[in-house]
């Protein structure tokens, strides 16, 4: 059946994210060439939409697609390599001597694949990618009919992608090129962290973003070391250091943001700057928390992300909701804190917005791209429903989901990938697997 023609999805609870906090009993988002038409009363649709393929989905509810705003995808090969320790042994000692021995076009066009598989099975429709190569990246994303944000990554120092600042950012510059104006994939500028692109770098990545008109998207404040070290070296906080270079605008999106002052949060309030919370990496490397409370009450849009499979362990974005709002009540000992429709609206319309995309995706709503996804709510553990949305954060999770479409087009029917070979891409995983363990092994007892 070929969706993307037209069809008309009927679900028992349609759930726009905008107007907020809207739950449309018996609904249903009619659909033509990959955009939403109407969102009606189902009774409504079948009559006036008669003649269109009626998708059923009668114990489900409908979302808009998820966002995850900060991974880097081809990460999911190192998963489980070299769990429960600090941050910089577990860089330093394992994460990137695998980097450096493994990294190169296939490593990423494998691992963005297996990312891709995991991510749409979880109903993550778009998804903002941080990484080397970002070229495969964006080539799997494409094949497999997602969305993606491919990050233009700099950094001082080399890899196997690039030799220095200059080159990242050549090849960065060519990469836009060659997507500029695809349907499915954008780009951003993605400068890897304060400590690791210096001044003169910085400063031409915020001058290209506002030529080229490109997202910001930058590792920041994620640790106490990370500012302890900025203070001594630059004599200021990372957030005032970007401010002063030019990159606090609307474009910056400050992922992980685990040490914030007030008057920082202000700042990112007034400059209509984005955060992505990735608040299971940050527990699980014991990084330190992102004030979401304080961050909401004041304004700042907010995205939420998963981070990298090798720091996680998965791509499991709804368990991540459900994490950032548990944490967000233990934190400031308020059980309102972070309810269950803002949580949702981080996920969608708080992650499309600090990528630039919310004219187009996030939200239900007529005119934008028909990215949706389904979720059955009638397993034991859904039922029964007094609150499809609360529902959805804290007990649903990822095995909920059933379908999902991107621009209008079916990528999981009934929980079966339609574009791509799950098969193959688990036995190349593996394949990997055995190769980067074997390696690792050596390294650690050598």
């Amino acid at each position: 059946m070929n969706d993307s023609a037209g069809f008309v999805a009927h679900a028992r609870w349609v759930i726009p994210v905008e107007p907020a906090g809207r739950v449309l009993d018996h609904h249903a988002v009619v659909v033509r060439d990959g955009r939403i038409l109407a969102v009606l009363p189902s009774a409504q649709a079948r009559e006036q939409f008669a003649d269109r393929v009626q998708v059923e989905l009668p114990r489900h509810a409908l979302i808009p697609g998820l966002v995850n705003a900060h991974t880097h995808a081809a990460m999911t090969l190192l998963r489980g390599l070299a769990d429960d320790l600090p941050l910089m042994p577990w860089l330093q000692q394992h994460i990137w001597p695998a980097e450096q021995r493994f990294v190169g076009p296939q490593f990423v066009r494998d691992g963005s694949a297996l990312a891709v598989a995991e991510m749409l099975q979880a109903g993550v429709t778009c998804f903002s990618d941080m990484y080397f190569f970002g070229e495969e990246t964006a080539q799997v994303a494409a094949a497999a009919g997602m969305r993606a944000v491919v990050g233009l990554i700099a950094i001082d120092f080399p890899s196997a992608y690039a030799a220095d600042a200059d080159d990242y950012l050549r090849k960065g510059i060519a990469l836009h090129d060659a997507w500029h104006g695809h349907a499915l994939i954008r780009t951003a500028f993605a400068p890897h962290a304060p400590y690791t692109v210096s001044d003169e770098p910085l400063r031409r990545i915020a001058t290209l973003a506002e030529e080229l008109d490109l997202p910001l998207h930058i590792h920041l404040h994620e640790t106490a070391h990370e500012v302890a070290q900025s203070e001594a070296r630059y004599g200021v906080r990372p957030l005032e250091r970007l401010a002063q270079l030019g990159l606090l605008s609307p474009r910056l999106i400050g992922v992980h943001a685990t040490q914030l002052l007030a008057g920082e949060i202000a700042s990112l309030a007034a400059e209509g700057a984005s955060i992505v919370h990735c608040p299971e990496s940050n527990m699980k490397l014991a990084s330190g928390t992102c004030p979401l409370p304080a961050l909401l009450a004041a304004g700042v849009n907010v995205a939420i992300g998963t981070d990298g499979a090798a720091s996680n362990n998965d791509l499991d974005l709804l368990g991540e909701l459900k994490t950032a709002g548990l944490l967000a009540k233990l934190g400031s000992a308020d059980a309102a804190a972070a309810p269950a429709p803002a949580l949702l609206h981080m996920a969608t319309l708080g992650g499309a917005r600090a990528l630039g995309l919310d004219e187009e995706i996030g939200s239900l709503v007529p005119g934008k791209a028909a990215d949706m996804v389904a979720l059955d709510l009638s397993a034991p553990h859904c039922q029964p429903v007094h609150d499809p949305v609360s529902q959805l954060i804290y007990a649903a999770g990822r095995e909920a989901v059933t379908d999902v479409w991107v621009a209008g087009r079916r990528l999981l029917h009934e929980r079966r990938l339609t574009t791509l070979d799950a098969a193959a891409i688990v036995a190349k995983a593996a394949e990997w697997g055995e190769r980067i363990g074997a390696a690792d092994h050596d390294h650690s007892s050598g």
